[in-house]
């Protein structure tokens, strides 16, 4: 593939690529670029967020680079402080051990298992000693650390730092050089990282890695970054049907920046059939929600989580495609008033009483189950399809 090819691959959905000219230098020398990707298996499950630099790992495997993935099973113990306001405990060794081996075996769902060079930092980190790592920690200086926000930050607000903490992107940006890295790549949140490789591989005498920054996929709220904590991720080890109900319940918008940075698709040929009115919105998530459950769950599973989405939801003489959208706001719920109750709420329910009268008889369905229950609870950044009878429904945001 020509050099401007691979470059068009290479940068969707990025941030940035720092910096961009010396890596259409790397890819004219023709060669296969060794590209990293480093991970700290800090918990036994990963969501889609983790598996946007997956992706693009992915795509650098097929244009014929070599993935180089670091388990950070020595820099977990330590623990990332990025993005973090105070100090991250510390995770015991078995604790990381576990969960590096249950996130190989997601991990090996995105990437071609066969053309990926695996390494446990701890290999090279865990035998440094006093002198070298004071040799280490002379490579930059406080003032450049202080320089990252998260630092800088608890810095002024004179918010601890532990001197472990600033140890931490020093051992990161090391692996670069014992991999000999030509790219890595990172969220935003990992940038001064990435950029302090580059510092410790020029002073190793090596030629300096491009730093590769991608965005921190939203979840399933549209707002918030995919975060367990938050509840609106889509965790790869979910069933087919989980994975598929949850993309499918995205907004149309999010829908487009899922198939940028999960996907390979044609996003040109997508947006144009989306503006002329030749590929419907319904259709375009319907395949979406497809390709990513059967990336996780096997071609079989998402296609049987396709039908039986298609036979709850489209053919209960109601048309999936104009079925309306509202957000409930739970501040604004009348006290006492069960959450069911305020959903169905104009959607020719008369009054309170009609409702519960509604749910008795099972005429109520939430996401094509029969709900029984006036008094369940809907959780906050989720969409439910809420419907009454078999014609009436609306897609329902728990805000």
């Amino acid at each position: 593939m020509e050099v401007d090819q691979q470059l068009d691959v290479i940068c969707r959905g990025t941030v940035d690529v720092i910096p961009r000219e010396e890596l259409a230098e790397k890819l004219k020398s023709g060669g296969s670029l060794r590209v990293k990707f480093g991970v700290d298996p800090t918990a036994p499950d990963i969501h889609l967020g983790h598996t946007v630099p997956l992706t693009k790992l992915r795509q650098l495997q097929d244009l014929g680079h070599t993935a180089v993935l670091i388990i950070g099973d020595f820099t977990a113990r330590i623990g990332d402080p990025s993005g973090r306001s105070a100090t991250r405990p510390q995770l015991d060794e078995a604790a990381v051990r576990a969960a590096a081996e249950t996130y190989q075996d997601q991990v090996f769902k995105v990437l071609d298992r066969q053309r990926v060079e695996v390494h446990y930092n701890s290999t090279w980190l865990a035998g440094l000693d006093a002198q070298a790592m004071v040799r280490l920690g002379a490579q930059t200086t406080v003032a450049r650390m202080l320089e990252r926000d998260d630092f800088a930050k608890r810095y002024r607000e004179g918010v601890a730092i532990g001197v472990h903490e600033f140890l931490y992107p020093l051992l990161q940006a090391h692996d670069s050089v014992e991999v000999r890295a030509d790219i890595e790549l990172g969220g935003t949140d990992q940038t001064f990282n990435l950029l302090l490789a580059r510092q410790l591989q020029k002073a190793a005498g090596q030629a300096p890695q491009v730093a590769v920054v991608l965005p921190l996929l939203e979840g399933t709220d549209g707002v918030q970054k995919m975060s367990k904590s938050l509840g609106n991720q889509i965790g790869v080890s979910e069933t087919a049907e989980e994975i598929f109900g949850k993309v499918m319940s995205i907004s149309d918008d999010m829908m487009l920046r899922y198939y940028e940075l999960l996907t390979t698709e044609d996003l040109a040929a997508l947006r144009a059939g989306l503006d002329s009115g030749s590929q419907h919105p319904m259709e375009a998530k319907k395949n979406l929600a497809e390709i990513l459950a059967a990336r996780f769950q096997g071609g079989d599973a998402a296609a049987g989580a396709r039908a039986g989405f298609e036979q709850r939801f489209q053919k209960r003489e109601i048309d999936a495609d104009s079925i309306p959208e509202a957000v409930l706001a739970r501040a604004d719920l009348p006290d006492r008033l069960p959450q069911l109750l305020r959903a169905i709420d104009g959607l020719g329910v008369a009054s309170n009483s009609d409702g519960r009268r509604l749910v008795k008889q099972g005429a109520v369905r939430i996401d094509g189950e029969v709900v029984r229950d006036e008094e369940v609870e809907l959780s906050a950044g989720v969409t439910y399809l809420i419907q009454v009878g078999k014609r009436r429904a609306v897609r329902l945001r728990v805000s």
